[in-house]
């Protein structure tokens, strides 16, 4: 970004903006501090001695993914191509969210696995569980990279900082409470930054909404923008997808996005599961997802629509729309919009909220990292049978050292002009081809140790390959229509693969598939308890379930 950008982003901040920062970051240090007092075993460490109540790992659950990336880049995909972007939320996660509550956390809570990883070495062996720990530690660093530069970039535009100030500060904070206090730490902090997350951006919409003139002045605008009125309606999506063709655009959503992007990301991904696996009971942790759910289906009313604002009353932003120039681009939509219509102090909880979601993707990408790194890779394969102390120790310096690599990483991500593309682009090469191992060899017990490895391995391959042809102009893909192919042909190749593989090679017996496999678990075992802490109806996950996929309709029926 160029000084002459960095000049039109600076923001205004007074002193009562950075008391309210101060104060933030006292009670984020505090918070890991205390949280230290709670860790004297690695299971306190790793995954909160699993006795956290779901309201506190619901609310986790959904700040964890509620980082830079979802705010910068559904802000950028709003001011981009409006409407559409619902459905990273409706169709890209909320299913998706109630199909791992429902049926998958009964297989991770019940099997008393620590991490996912772990799950597939029980499943399938060494070879699939080395694989996967490999690539989700990989995709780990990449991905809390993107959320460092964010930051940083953000500290350093907005307040003046030099980046690798702002680059360091902002790794040093994250650090220091989740080496602290271990998972406790992140997740305590993630349920206060999303109540500061939502206070920052709800009276940002608010404000932005009365600049425009209402709901109705803001469909006017966006109307007579470029981009024009197919920007109000969520189907069929054409300009996010890429397709020209209504029909490919639809079925690129709900296969590429709503299917496999989506349940990959959200039944298979660590970072969420851990959420999950840290509450204190069956129920609670199905409930995780459930709960996290209701909030996921109203942020993109103060995440999506501040962006498409944005697009239709920042001059700067209005010409870079209109002819791709200016010394702006979509990833700053929400920066500008709080530029021109946020005062002091109000700046300063804006600040804070923006930083906060950013130190939470990024803390939760750590916590993550530390757990599978340690007990998944070295443990398993470095040093085993240690003392249990020395595992806890390791993974406070796991720590340390994938906050260093992630400062490396931030500047892979300089590279994009919309982050959202650079994401998708992660999750079809990591979570698409995992998805397809997890739910065959979930509800197939004939899937071999063997197909669980290779399945994934060429999997990844063919994500990577759309992506090269994609990027050389073989395929022409604009949009994230690269990414929702890739994913697309990751989970298609890893199911014939494993098929094929699994009909000539050794199944596991019988035996050691109970737990593991859904027609070889007793139903007993996938059943929640609805006695004591988990008594009443509305703690009854089936209908919770239920309640949510009735609001998810109605909203893709009124905003479609």
């Amino acid at each position: 970004m160029d000084v002459l950008a960095q000049e039109e982003l600076r923001l205004d901040a007074g002193a009562v903006d950075y008391v309210l920062l101060a104060l933030y970051f006292v009670f984020v240090l505090g918070i890991g501090y205390l949280a230290r007092r709670s860790v004297s075993t690695s299971l306190d460490f790793f995954l909160s001695g699993r006795a956290l109540p779901a309201w506190v790992t619901g609310l986790a659950f959904i700040a964890a993914n509620l980082g830079a990336i979802e705010i910068i880049g559904m802000s950028a995909n709003g001011a981009e191509y409006g409407m559409p972007t619902m459905h990273y939320f409706w169709v890209g996660a909320v299913p998706a969210m109630l199909f791992l509550g429902i049926v998958m956390m009964p297989f991770y809570y019940g099997s008393k696995v620590r991490s996912v990883p772990e799950f597939m070495l029980r499943r399938f062996g060494k070879p699939a569980h080395l694989v996967n720990g490999i690539s989700f530690a990989v995709a780990q660093v990449l991905i809390a990279g993107v959320n460092l530069y964010l930051l940083a970039s953000i500290v350093n535009v907005l307040l003046g900082w030099p980046l690798w100030v702002s680059v360091i500060v902002a790794a040093v904070i994250v650090l220091t409470y989740t080496a602290l206090g271990g998972l406790s730490a992140a997740i305590y902090n993630e349920v206060l930054q999303f109540f500061v997350i939502v206070a920052a951006l709800l009276p940002l919409t608010l404000v932005g909404l009365h600049k425009v003139g209402g709901w109705e002045g803001l469909v006017g605008k966006v109307s007579a923008s470029p981009g024009g009125a197919e920007q109000l309606s969520a189907w069929p999506g054409n300009e996010l997808t890429g397709f020209t063709n209504s029909f490919l655009s639809v079925l690129g959503i709900v296969f590429g996005l709503g299917f496999v992007l989506a349940f990959g990301y959200w039944t298979t991904n660590f970072v969420e599961v851990q959420r999950a696996m840290a509450s204190k009971s069956m129920s609670a942790a199905q409930r995780t997802p459930i709960i996290g759910a209701f909030p996921k289906l109203l942020i993109p009313f103060i995440v999506i629509v501040p962006g498409m604002i944005a697009g239709v009353a920042v001059q700067e932003l209005v010409v870079f729309k209109a002819t791709s120039t200016g010394n702006v681009d979509y990833n700053d939509a929400i920066l500008l919009l709080m530029r021109d219509l946020l005062p002091n102090g109000i700046l300063g909880v804006a600040l804070a909220g923006l930083l906060a979601s950013f130190m939470a993707g990024m803390a939760a990408n750590l916590s993550s990292f530390n757990t599978v790194f340690t007990y998944d890779i070295w443990q398993a394969y470095i040093a085993k049978d240690k003392p249990d102390q020395y595992y806890l120790s390791m993974g406070r310096w796991v720590t340390v050292g994938a906050t260093v690599v992630a400062i490396g990483t931030a500047f892979i991500a300089s590279g994009y002009e919309n982050l959202m593309d650079y994401l998708q682009q992660l999750f079809s090469f990591f979570n698409a081809p995992l998805f397809a191992t997890f739910i065959l060899g979930m509800f197939w017990k004939r899937m071999t140790p063997t197909a669980g490895w290779l399945g994934l391995v060429l999997g990844t391959a063919s994500a990577v390959t759309v992506f090269a042809l994609a990027e050389v102009g073989v395929l022409d893909l604009p949009g994230q229509g690269a990414s929702f192919v890739g994913a697309g042909a990751a989970f298609v190749v890893d199911i014939v693969v494993s098929v094929l593989v699994s009909l000539v090679t050794r199944p596991k017996p019988d035996a050691e598939l109970v737990g593991l496999v859904y027609s070889l678990t007793p139903r007993t075992k996938l059943k929640a308890s609805a006695s004591g802490e988990d008594a009443g109806w509305y703690r009854k996950p089936g209908l919770m379930a239920g309640i949510v996929l009735v609001i998810t309709i109605v909203l893709n029926i009124v905003f479609g």
